[in-house]
């Protein structure tokens, strides 16, 4: 997917043994907390980001590989929740190659970490510090993963929209100068209409002086 956007990967994730039933568990996301993006913005992620994309159906993989789905909101095998921290993550492991193989990663900590992979449907932009500042008040959800590395892709989207942000607001400004320039311009129009009615007026009074 082009236009998606990759997030996360040291929050943490964890094992959860219940007889059979093996489950990871952690945040694919923390609210309010400032990220660095690849040196050119500072990224933060809104409580409201995730409302509406964790009743979608989305697909839990292995290191972002849509190959390797080891769980799925629409099955039941992947819950994901918004509570005060973050987006929580519930995969249960599925008995499969890629599966055990996962548990056993997570288990020795060399996989220690959930991601996201999302598309922005509405983000804000503040210029007035040292970088510009992305607040992501809605996200739409495609994945979530147990990955090894943090992921921070891709920061051309966001650089992406931070320029169609700057143009909207050229263009929001163009149009206020444009509509300030407009009401003067009526204004004058409607004092100048004035002084002629008045000097009208005046031209008829003088007339009708004896």
């Amino acid at each position: 997917m082009t236009d998606m956007e990759k997030r996360g990967g040291g929050l943490g994730v964890e094992t959860r043994a219940e007889g059979d039933k093996r489950t990871l568990v952690g945040y694919a996301a923390v609210f309010n907390s400032d990220t660095t993006i690849g040196d050119y913005f500072i990224e933060r992620i809104a409580p409201t980001a995730f409302d509406k994309a964790v009743k979608g159906d989305v697909r839990a993989l292995i290191d972002h590989d849509t190959g390797r789905v080891i769980g799925r909101t629409a099955s039941g095998t992947l819950r994901l929740a918004v509570d005060g921290r973050g987006l929580q993550v519930e995969i249960d492991v599925p008995d499969t190659a890629d599966g055990r193989d996962l548990w056993t990663l997570v288990e020795r900590k060399d996989i220690s970490g959930m991601s996201f992979g999302f598309r922005v449907t509405h983000d804000e932009w503040d210029e007035t510090g040292d970088l510009p500042h992305r607040t992501i008040h809605e996200v739409e959800l495609y994945e979530v993963s147990a990955v090894a590395f943090p992921a921070y892709d891709d920061t051309s989207l966001g650089v992406r929209s931070l320029e169609a942000a700057r143009a909207e607001a050229d263009k929001s400004r163009d149009e206020a100068k444009r509509k300030k320039e407009n009401d003067l311009a009526a204004k004058r129009r409607i004092a100048e209409r004035k002084a002629m009615t008045e000097q009208k007026i005046r031209g008829i009074r003088q007339d009708a002086t004896p």
